[in-house]
């Protein structure tokens, strides 16, 4: 699988290829929708699909292969993948390039804030609902690769909205069963001590988490503990488990809540911690667990990551965000996360943090791919507008795909990667569909890959009932998110119907993920 990709003219020759096909028949007009089916092709709120009627306008100039590769480095929030993301209800307008970069990401903290607050019995601030973290929340059905790297997955289904359809890219790294595997870990917990961790529910979940994390890790990991509040203290320095479990525990019993937040200050600190205590070979990573309120000392993501961009950059030392509390600073410890080479996820209650600290605990320490960045080339024979549902925070410029000096996501074992796509295809084309792309560095050798998979027009299910049920399930955590935030996806569901539809498929699954889905669809419908 994935191989360095020195010569560059194979993936064009294979665009080329698949561009010189041309629509072979006209496809019969769609198959009626089961009932169940229809569960998820009515409109958001008041029952009608928003279908969106602008112009096509499609570039025929030919089919466009993977940005070339560049020397110099680019714009992560550049726009020139081919769509409208200003605001989440942008319209769909078409697509001038036929490309889509993005950043590969795994947060799922907006997801589960959302949750929170739902049973909280309110509805989540749209601005706080990012599409990419509430489908990436569930279990997926990719094929797994053996070693490091990805799969690649694409498939699609039709919905009832005239022409479109849902396209699915699925990434997946290689298992995570066996513990022992795994390269050593050398973690630095961030914990935030201020006076709002005293909340039930924050500090004292954070500190059961760290005890049974404490008794799950091996003996050849080390741990060290900070602190912050008005400022930040190292409790405990790096520290060899072998032998020294009683004094982790000790430190995490000692933890009280004090005053002011300097999440700031804790972050360097950390990471300081991280640097002097450094191992050689092993996965290094910052833990920050906070409710991300800051309101002492410096509270600017961008200027707190500056301060330690040589730790991240020199050491390869990762964040990974634990956000807990219901009222969460989402934004900050998202940003953080996202431009500190990492990820987040949000823990409400002790199931919650069993999962994240404990069954996830692999793939939340571990790396299998460093910078890994997705672009997907639609073509414009078969395709005439698309819209990447979410990822707006992680867009990369397109030709920046192959330019390794631009950030991208770090991944590990056990991860899936979900990216959702609305695709409006020309009445009656027959042929390819989509080239999906992704591109990765060995996290030891920084050594690049890529792996591509492929979609045509006549794999697509024919509607959204006859897909695999974890698309179905990708499907109904894609429009949630969308109504959450009101938007505009082409055969949006209502909340009501979604939400039978959620039920149905926790039978059919029999996840619980899924059914929480569910619930969380029940209590946003209440509300609504």
């Amino acid at each position: 699988m994935g191989t360095d990709q020195t010569d560059r003219t194979r993936p064009a020759q294979e665009y080329a290829r698949h561009r010189t096909r041309r629509p072979r028949r006209l496809r019969a007009t769609l198959l009626a929708l089961t009932a169940a089916g229809g569960l998820l092709l009515t409109g958001c709120s008041a029952g009608g699909s928003s279908n969106s009627n602008s112009a096509d306008g499609a570039n025929r100039t030919g089919f466009p292969a993977p940005a070339p590769a560049t020397t110099s480095g680019g714009d992560n929030g550049s726009e020139q993948d081919g769509e409208q993301t200003s605001t989440p209800a942008d319209k769909i307008a078409p697509s001038p390039d036929y490309l889509s970069t993005f950043a590969l990401d795994v947060d799922t903290a907006s997801y589960g804030y959302a949750r929170r607050v739902l049973a909280d019995g309110q509805l989540p601030d749209p601005s706080t609902v990012r599409p990419e973290e509430f489908v990436n929340s569930f279990r997926q059905d990719y094929e797994r690769p053996d070693g490091n790297g990805f799969t690649v997955t694409v498939d699609g289904a039709r919905t009832d909205s005239a022409n479109w359809s849902l396209v699915r890219v699925g990434l997946a790294t290689r298992t995570a069963d066996d513990n022992a595997e795994r390269p050593p870990a050398a973690l630095t917990f961030v914990i935030d001590v201020s006076g709002s961790m005293a909340e039930t529910g924050r500090l004292d979940l954070a500190k059961k988490s760290l005890d049974e994390m404490t008794d799950r890790l091996r003996d050849d990991d080390s741990v060290a503990l900070v602190t912050f509040s008005d400022e930040a203290e190292t409790v405990l320095p790096m520290t060899r488990l072998d032998g020294h479990r009683g004094t982790v525990h000790h430190a995490v019993d000692e933890l009280e809540t004090q005053s002011s937040t300097n999440l700031g200050a804790g972050v360097e600190t950390g990471y300081a911690t991280a640097t002097e205590g450094l191992r050689e070979g092993a996965t290094n990573r910052v833990v920050l667990i906070s409710d991300g309120l800051a309101n002492t000392g410096d509270t600017n993501a961008d200027s707190i990551l500056e301060r330690i961009s040589n730790e991240r950059r020199d050491h390869g030392i990762t964040l990974f965000g634990v956000g807990v509390g219901s009222d969460y600073g989402d934004a900050l410890m998202e940003k953080l996360a996202d431009k500190g080479d990492g990820h987040t996820a949000y823990v409400s209650d002790d199931a919650d943090a069993r999962k994240v600290f404990v069954d996830q605990l692999p793939q939340n320490i571990d790396l299998t791919a460093r910078d890994a960045k997705a672009q997907v080339a639609f073509d414009p024979e078969t395709v005439a507008q698309f819209r990447l549902i979410g990822y707006e925070d992680r867009k990369v410029a397109d030709d920046d795909f192959r330019n390794d000096n631009v950030d991208g996501g770090e991944i590990g074992p056990g991860h899936t990667v979900t990216a959702l796509y609305a695709v409006r295809t020309r009445p009656g084309a027959d042929g390819h569909l989509a080239t999906a792309s992704v591109r990765w560095l060995d996290p030891d050798t920084r050594a690049p890959h890529e792996e591509s998979g492929q979609l045509e027009t006549d794999a697509l299910h024919d509607s959204l009932s006859s897909a695999s049920p974890r698309f179905q399930v990708t499907a109904v955590a894609a429009y949630f998110a969308d109504c959450l935030r009101s938007g505009d996806l082409p055969g949006d569901p209502g909340l009501d119907e979604l939400a039978d539809r959620a039920h149905a498929l926790a039978k059919q699954t029999e996840d619980k993920d899924v059914q929480q889905l569910a619930e969380a669809i029940d209590e946003a419908s209440r509300m609504n």
